[in-house]
């Protein structure tokens, strides 16, 4: 990074960028479509083939509209790209798209061949006809790269030129390749008239493709399936500014060492501009997306700002976060928003990095996939974590693009399996983690035997983040038909689970193999059936200890299980059961459980699941078991109304909406969900054995929820009616905001909070605090939220429009049974909810109701406001 020192020179160096054609005209402000896009990340400490990213990418299509998709990767594998590690590690990679090819030439001639040594170049290859991809409309563009560094004459050149002798030799060069990038760009694309060419990337051990496309139209294209990286990002398109039917408008766009994709948009595109023009920097593509890598070039290889104040000053800590910084932070915090405010993106926005460091030492690089998200978290954003004897991170727009990617690694890799050790979301400008997360690949030796790169995640403070690390991973490629077999009683379903349970701890792998294979043989009648698949899916649900064996690995066995003892129903159906695939006959029977395998089905639209289950339904069916969901939307949509006996069992990765605008019917899902479940839910069940994404039950008019884990931001914004929902973890900000849900005693709504989680042995824990943000019960007018805080950590402060109150006898009457249905699901006991640290404690000690403070204006007709009923 450079001295503070050359700041200055540095910055006015750049002036020559907007010498020949003047300050590029700043776009007019447009409202365009909004979309959300869709975007994933993957660092890995073994370099991972692109195929595994092309399937998250294929599951996220409708994310985008095919008109700007692109990837990125960092950490190549050099002999893919017929260079040696040395070379790899020394120059830059300067990879140009040729619209016009006859422009090659005169790049080459003008651009680089003054200034730049090239030491390797050739052509990446592409498909023979582009048409052969499905949905490719538009000829991509011919790409090149070249291996180049700065000829020796030109470095002094510009040292001399600019007062820059004394500035590391790299540092000048890196400014070296971003302005004559830069020059080489509005010549050849940002210029009047046709566009003919432009530069992809130019860092190093850094790659950038793109088209007008999906991304992974973009993978299909450039014969990118087997070229292996440490890190990948990906991004599909949907149009918020700049020219995203262009390919040079579509993601990712490059600072210098780093690539950056983007889901969201900003409402200080022009701000942005200015902000970075008064530093001599001038975007060329008109997108939101290409200054938001600029303002992290700035910061981070400009100023030389460490990482946490570059996040610091693209997503500002606010409000009560920002006092509960330590003094120290604060000081740093608030000259970093005094001066750097301007350039902060103001709007909905989540973005993912892909960056090649520079370390303190030597040639060899790190490299990067960073999240960031906008301080009001208005984007949806997911992280995860595995580590095993291979460690790989992930950050995405949604857990099912992750779990896709995840699938396709371990359908190859014995290092690799199916299921996270751990999924997050992140707080946005928090005190807690800041709202980013950093996954770093550190190589180690490259080339020398047996030695091998790590993987480390840190928040934004550089606090560590780890999985599952002390129990052992499955590693073994066994097939579940294994003849293994593993006695166990001939009892109801309860006995066995418990029966099963009690001799996880001490089984091995093996054991749960055989156990597995015993219990899918013994499954052919339907008694058996029913209690095989009741079993596996409270071993798939239920947290409970596992000795010496890995949770996640546990996961992906239990529904490995599963997926095989519903394939027997395929081949041998019975009264109690049929099965139904994409492509194949109708069942004719009306009482049977109808099971659906959701591979094969689109994931929105007339051939879509949701669709299918409701042709369905139509005919009869009453009772669903769906399972292999990837990333399906609309699950339970369109049932109709008055749908009150119809259940449906959700297994695999489910899409945003599930749930949504349901009248009566119950629905399980065995797993976390994601973004807008249950919005507009009018009546029924809907219970989530896992966590939750954004919005969920936005504008939820009625019914029960509950969910095990966390819910993300903005949960019951705008519910109203009579909801009854409890959140056994927490929430990140902004619960029940604008809720009005009447009286909560009187047949209105409310959310129970209970802040707890299970930890790595499976027990019950007390979250640190059972609500973080500042922005609980936000301009509430209604309703009620029961908040489990029996050490009171909880403060007015976080209350926005809402206040605490008594705990009444009435409200305990209202509260109890939906706390006794949630021990029922979830086995979470109501006595060990009420111990608080005390087995005797009343419920009016550990729950703490917040209705709204504006409730004797708003609801003086209601009898609650002005009745004082006894404590519990």
């Amino acid at each position: 990074m450079s001295p503070n020192g050359f700041v200055e020179n540095l910055l006015a160096s750049r002036k020559v960028l907007s010498v020949e054609q003047g300050i590029p005209r700043l776009p007019e402000p447009k409202s365009e479509a909004e979309g959300g896009c869709g975007v994933i990340g993957i660092a890995s400490s073994e370099k991972i083939p692109a195929r595994h990213l092309l399937q998250a990418l294929k599951q996220m299509r409708n994310r985008g509209n095919g008109k700007g998709g692109g990837v990125a990767a960092v950490g190549l594998l050099p002999e893919e790209w017929g260079v040696t590690q040395d070379l790899l590690d020394r120059d830059y990679l300067l990879v140009i798209a040729y619209l016009d090819p006859s422009a090659r030439l005169e790049v080459e001639r003008q651009h680089i061949d003054p200034n730049f040594i090239v030491d390797h170049a050739s052509p990446v290859p592409t498909v023979e006809d582009f048409r052969t991809i499905p949905g490719v409309e538009i000829q991509p563009p011919e790409v090149h790269q070249y291996f180049i560094r700065p000829k020796s004459e030109v470095v002094e050149t510009f040292r001399e030129h600019n007062g820059l002798r004394e500035l590391p030799l790299e540092s000048v060069e890196d400014e070296i390749v971003y302005q004559k990038s830069y020059l080489l760009n509005r010549a050849f694309y940002a210029s009047a008239g046709e566009k003919r060419a432009f530069v992809c990337s130019h860092g190093k051990n850094l790659l950038v493709l793109k088209m007008v496309g999906y991304g992974d139209d973009v993978i299909r294209y450039y014969q990118l399936e087997d070229r292996r990286a440490h890190v990948w990002i990906g991004h599909h398109r949907y149009p918020t500014k700049g020219k995203v039917w262009h390919p040079g408008g579509a993601h990712p766009f490059v600072g210098l060492h780093e690539a950056l994709v983007h889901n969201g948009d900003f409402a200080n595109y022009a701000s942005l501009c200015e902000y970075l023009a008064q530093r001599n920097i001038y975007p060329l593509f008109l997108t939101d997306t290409e200054v938001s890598v600029l303002v992290f070039d700035l910061l981070h290889r400009t100023y030389g700002y460490p990482l946490e104040y570059v996040i610091e000053a693209l997503a500002p800590t606010t409000e009560r976060d920002f006092t509960l910084l330590p003094p120290e932070k604060q000081a740093i915090y608030e000259m970093i928003q005094t001066v750097h405010i301007h350039g902060s993106p103001d709007g909905p926005w989540f973005f993912l990095i892909a960056q090649s460091a520079r370390q303190e030492t030597g040639q060899q690089r790190c490299f990067r996939l960073i999240g960031i998200t906008d301080t009001s978290m208005l984007r949806p954003q997911v992280f995860a974590l595995q580590e095993g004897e291979a460690a790989i991170g992930f950050a995405a727009s949604e857990k099912q693009a992750i779990d896709a990617a995840l699938e396709s690694l371990a359908s190859e890799d014995v290092r690799f399996w199916s299921k996270a050790d751990r999924y997050w979301n992140a707080r946005g400008g928090s005190h807690t983690d800041g709202g980013a997360f950093l996954f770093t690949v550190q190589p180690k030796g490259e080339g020398i035997p047996g030695s091998s790169a790590t993987l480390t995640c840190t928040d934004k403070f550089g606090r560590r983040i780890t999985g599952d690390t002390s129990r052992s991973p499955f590693v073994s490629e066994s097939s579940l038909s294994t003849e293994l077999s593993l006695w166990f009683p001939d009892v109801a379903t309860e006995e066995l689970f418990a029966w099963a349970k009690a001799r996880l701890p001490s089984w091995t792998y093996d054991d749960v193999l055989a156990f597995l294979g015993s219990l899918r043989r013994s499954a052919v009648q339907d008694n058996d059936r029913a209690r095989a698949i009741s079993v596996l899916t409270r071993l798939i649900d239920q947290r409970c200890p596992t000795g010496k064996l890995r949770c996640s690995s546990l996961g992906s066995l239990f529904q490995k299980g599963l997926d095989d003892l519903l394939e027997s129903i395929r081949s041998h159906p019975s009264p109690g059961y049929t099965f139904l695939l994409a492509e194949g006959p109708r069942p004719d029977r009306e009482n049977q459980t109808l099971v659906i395998d959701a591979r094969g089905f689109t994931p929105e639209g007339e051939r879509s699941l949701a669709s299918e289950i409701v042709r369905q339904y139509q005919r009869g069916f009453r009772k669903f078991l769906v399972a292999r969901t990837q990333g399906h939307r609309f699950i339970a949509n369109g049932l109709g109304p008055e749908a009150q006996g119809v259940r449906l069992d959700v297994y695999g990765s489910s899409g945003d909406y599930l749930a949504s605008g349901i009248d009566g019917p119950e629905v399980y899902v065995h797993g976390s969900a994601q973004d807008q479940l249950a919005q507009i839910m009018k009546e029924g069940r809907l219970v989530i054995h896992g966590d939750v994404g954004q919005t969920f039950m936005y504008a939820a008019k009625g019914g029960q929820a509950y969910v095990l884990g966390n819910a993300a931001g903005r949960p019951l914004i705008n519910a109203v009616g009579k909801p009854r929902v409890v959140i056994n973890g927490t929430c990140l900000d902004y619960l029940a905001e604008s809720f009005m849900a009447g009286d909560p005693t009187n047949g209105g709504g409310f959310v129970i909070v209970n802040g707890i989680a299970f930890d790595d042995e499976g027990l019950l824990v007390d979250l640190e605090t059972p609500y973080p943000g500042g922005n609980l019960f936000s301009l509430a007018s209604g309703g009620a939220v029961y908040l489990r805080d029996p050490f009171r950590k909880v403060s007015e402060e976080q209350l926005n429009g809402g206040e605490f109150a008594e705990l009444e006898e009435r409200d305990w009457r209202v509260i109890k049974p939906i706390l006794e249905e949630n021990e029922r699901f979830f086995g979470i006991p109501l006595s060990r909810l009420l111990a608080g640290g005390d087995p005797l404690s009343p419920a009016y000690r550990v729950y703490r109701k917040v209705r709204p403070r504006a409730v004797r204006a708003l609801q003086a007709e209601e009898a609650w406001v002005t009745n004082e009923g006894p404590k519990v």
